[in-house]
């Protein structure tokens, strides 16, 4: 009996001396370090991703807690004020963006797309009935709406009144309204966006010579402009069609606000006045490419890039791959046939000396 209590107490006291072990290597490893703390810029359209409990999660698990701070994308590769703060990475919401960035002497080590989402038209289901009966947007195959945006612009330089595209109910002339481009990627993305448009083609210099007037021209007819993509989104939302008939967004921003409430969306799915994702063909992708300035950032790219916040970011936030395609998970559901499952009419960004040259000109 002693014996067996002999035996018991050894077995005791070696598990406690492995646990103690195992605990010991464990303190030294990954696992229980504290997660690395990085700071940097990111546009207002990826805020709800990083803010998202899951996103954190998934973060803290591969070692990163990260304070993010909004700025525009433009701004944040331009701003002196900005890069003396010392941030760790940018995450812009254009490929463009790196090539700016390194202009400006920006020391980037590493850049990468993260995320994708097309640029976007979001006017509302009334408005549209009247572009459709115009020949301005017409229902694909899939159920998603195409849109004629090149048409749309001469329009507006024509100073089409909304009467004229069968819109009786709108007063006034034609208009969308964009973000400022100095500030904010999506008002950057649709300058250059409307410069090839308006060019035929990939807009270059001799072309902006020609074109860049109208440019102008399209962007002063706006008014005011917000200097985030996520604030122009919430007005829209906010004022309705009378408001805001037409404005420039991506198009992950109307999933992400269907996921958040589906019970609002079923409320407001059926009526008359419901927001709805016009796509122009072509469009331009807004890529989502994180810059890693620090040696201690150049890991993140490779977490996010990771199929735990891939997931994440479809399936709360409607962000597409590196690849442009939709997520694996059927979350869209009712949502599917507003959504095209890849949109391959798609035109090349001009190059960065040209957009500079453009913002110049809007500026």
């Amino acid at each position: 009996m002693s014996l067996s209590r002999r035996a018991f107490g050894l077995g005791l006291l070696g598990a406690g001396i492995a646990a103690t072990g195992g605990y010991m290597a464990l303190r030294d490893s990954s696992l229980l370090r504290e997660p690395l703390a990085l700071t940097g810029f990111v546009g207002g359209e990826k805020k709800g991703f990083l803010a998202n409990p899951r996103t954190r999660a998934a973060l803290a698990g591969a070692g990163f807690a990260l304070e993010a701070r909004q700025a525009g994308s433009v701004e944040m590769v331009r701003a002196p004020e900005l890069r003396a703060q010392g941030p760790d990475f940018l995450w812009p919401s254009s490929s463009v963006m790196v090539e700016i960035a390194k202009d400006n002497q920006i020391p980037v080590r590493r850049s990468q797309v993260v995320l994708n989402s097309p640029i976007v038209v979001y006017s509302w289901s009334n408005v549209v009935d009247g572009l459709t009966a115009a020949g301005l947007a017409r229902t694909e195959a899939d159920g998603h709406l195409a849109f004629d945006l090149a048409a749309f612009l001469k329009a507006i330089l024509a100073e089409k009144a909304w009467a004229d595209l069968a819109v009786p109910e709108l007063f006034g002339k034609a208009r969308l309204v964009t973000t400022d481009p100095n500030l904010s990627n999506s008002g950057f993305m649709f300058a250059g966006l409307a410069a090839n448009l308006l060019a035929g083609d990939v807009a270059t210099g001799a072309a902006l010579d020609r074109v860049g007037g109208e440019v102008e021209t399209i962007f002063r007819r706006m008014g005011y402009k917000s200097n985030s993509s996520g604030s122009l989104f919430d007005d829209y939302l906010a004022g309705g069609p009378g408001v805001h008939p037409m404005i420039v967004g991506y198009e992950n921003q109307l999933i992400e606000w269907i996921l958040a409430d589906r019970e609002r969306w079923a409320r407001i799915a059926g009526g008359r006045y419901r927001p709805v994702p016009l796509y122009p063909v072509p469009t331009v992708y807004s890529a989502h490419p994180l810059l890693s300035l620090k040696p201690q950032a150049d890991g993140l790219i490779d977490a996010l890039n990771g199929p735990a916040l891939q997931a994440i970011a479809w399936e709360d936030h409607g962000f597409r791959g590196p690849l442009g395609a939709r997520g694996e998970a059927a979350v869209l559901a009712d949502l599917a046939r507003l959504i095209p499952d890849r949109v391959d009419a798609i035109l090349p960004m001009p190059d960065a000396r040209v957009m500079l040259a453009l913002l110049d000109r809007l500026a």
